[in-house]
């Protein structure tokens, strides 16, 4: 793979430049975005809220795949992390919300915490490029 087949983007969170990391990577025909949460700049959206805060943050991860020219119907795996397993319920209505005509492969994982404490939800997602459906 030659380095004109990668292309990454970046959100603008601090984390990236102070980690040293991209929002999202597209190599050959994935596109891969990182672990996002609720944060816009440096507001936690859905403070509280596993439910919000997962909808902000997979609104963020399909917002990173659409600097590729993608969306919601390329996604293929996402994978949620969660500080609470009580949070489950409110975390799976996001998912489904989001990606029940889809049905991606996903992952959900109960974590002992995030950098932030008031994080209560992180996403990943992986998007096929060729395959986009509606």
């Amino acid at each position: 793979m030659t380095s004109e087949a990668v292309r990454r983007v970046q959100s603008g969170s601090p984390w990236e430049e102070s980690f040293g990391f991209a929002r999202a990577v597209a190599a050959g025909d994935r596109v891969l975005v990182g672990g996002t949460t609720a944060f816009k700049g440096s507001v936690l959206h859905g403070e509280g809220d596993p439910y919000e805060q997962a909808k902000v943050a997979f609104t963020s991860a399909i917002e990173a795949i659409g600097e590729f020219g993608l969306g919601v119907g390329s996604v293929i795996r996402t994978r949620m992390f969660l500080s609470h397993a009580r949070d489950v319920d409110a975390v799976g209505r996001a998912h489904q919300e989001l990606f029940d005509t889809v049905r991606p492969v996903a992952t959900l994982l109960v974590v002992e915490g995030f950098v932030d404490p008031r994080i209560l939800v992180e996403v990943e997602l992986e998007a096929f490029r060729g395959a986009e459906k509606s």
